[in-house]
């Protein structure tokens, strides 16, 4: 009997016993199966719609998904994120503002901006324009605006992209003065490791190299960071579309016109906090949205509807949730629901002032 292959056999096993056990310990494994047992016993009928719409949602987002944990990796393969931390490290005032202006244009979702956040995180790049960014990016780019003007207005499209970098630079320059007082000063967690780190420093791969596939160590630090990234805000996307499904199924949109219909004062703020959990996705959002301001909700309360779900959507928060340190999560939300709030505000007011 051959020892190595009977080693290498039983090495391989306990490989896959160890995987297995790993995921059956996964808080987000747990979840999922906790949440299609009770969905199993209180409406059985739902678990398929809901699994259908699960896989929906994720395999109309993979390109997006794909496209930003490829750059990740690309930029750390490379080493060209430490070019990409410096483009975002000059001047405090001076980086944030350009990253809430790139945010505005760039085509990344809530949800699929979170992998190069979490690379720019990881390359150093200062937590304030990278809020700045990350706040901006979601709420508008260039199809998006077209999409908007259309199914809303071009006036609403206009305003919805200065909102964009409005909220960028308002995050962006919260952070810097909070920042100020010796807070937020790492703000990834812990447990969030960059699978290719080991692999990219050594003496062999020091500097940039664009053409990264020439280099073995680079090649295989490219495959663990897309490996890395990929499951692991994978896992939590997955869920967090699940929980999605049961949302749209069981809260109505007359419900939320019943809140934020009225032309009140409480119209906006509640708008916001609605329309973070209840958002769809941004296309999906504009029909709803135009239907909402055909039977009364307000200009202001479309404004800050669409743009605190584009921001703080339940599966971006999920994912957002996995990524950062609590305070740092908490302020994510904060300042989205504060920008839309005032970005409602003032559409409202310029809307009243014509």
């Amino acid at each position: 009997m051959n020892t190595c292959s009977t080693t290498e056999e039983s090495n391989k096993s306990n490989s896959f016993m160890g995987s297995i056990l790993s995921i059956s310990k996964d808080p987000v494994f747990i979840a999922m199966v906790i949440s299609l047992i009770l969905l199993a016993l209180l409406d059985a009928s739902q678990i398929g719609n809901s699994i259908a719409n699960t896989l929906y949602s994720l395999w109309g987002m993979l390109p997006y998904f794909a496209i930003a944990i490829g750059f990740a990796a690309y930029a750390k393969a490379s080493q060209a994120d430490a070019l990409i931390a410096r483009a975002f490290s000059g001047h405090p005032l001076r980086a944030t503002m350009l990253a809430a202006l790139v945010g505005a244009v760039s085509p990344f979702c809530s949800c699929g901006v979170i992998p190069l956040i979490a690379a720019l995180l990881g390359a150093g790049v200062p937590l304030a324009p990278v809020m700045a960014f990350w706040i901006a990016s979601p709420i508008m780019d260039p199809e998006m605006f077209i999409i908007t003007a259309a199914g809303i207005s071009f006036d609403f499209a206009i305003a919805k992209t200065i909102a964009a970098i409005a909220m960028g630079l308002f995050a962006g320059f919260s952070v810097l003065l909070i920042q100020r007082f010796g807070l937020l000063a790492s703000p990834l967690r812990l447990d969030f490791d960059s699978g290719c780190q080991s692999s990219c420093d050594n003496e062999d791969n020091n500097g940039v190299m664009w053409k990264f596939w020439q280099d073995a160590n680079r090649v295989k630090a490219f495959r663990q960071e897309c490996l890395t990234i990929g499951l692991f805000l994978g896992k939590w996307l997955t869920l967090a579309f699940f929980l999605e499904t049961l949302m749209i199924a069981y809260i109505s949109s007359d419900w939320i016109l019943a809140y934020v219909g009225a032309d009140n004062a409480f119209a906006i703020p509640l708008a916001a906090i609605v329309g973070a959990p209840s958002y769809l996705n941004g296309y999906a959002a504009i029909p709803l949205v135009s239907g909402l301001m055909e039977i009364g909700m307000t200009s202001g309360a479309a404004m800050a509807f669409i743009t605190a779900g584009a921001v703080s959507s339940i599966p971006a928060a999920i994912a957002v949730y996995a990524l950062v340190k609590k305070p740092v999560f908490i302020l994510y939300l904060l300042l989205g629901l504060t920008g839309a709030m005032m970005s409602g505000w003032i559409y409202q007011l310029s809307v009243l002032s014509v």
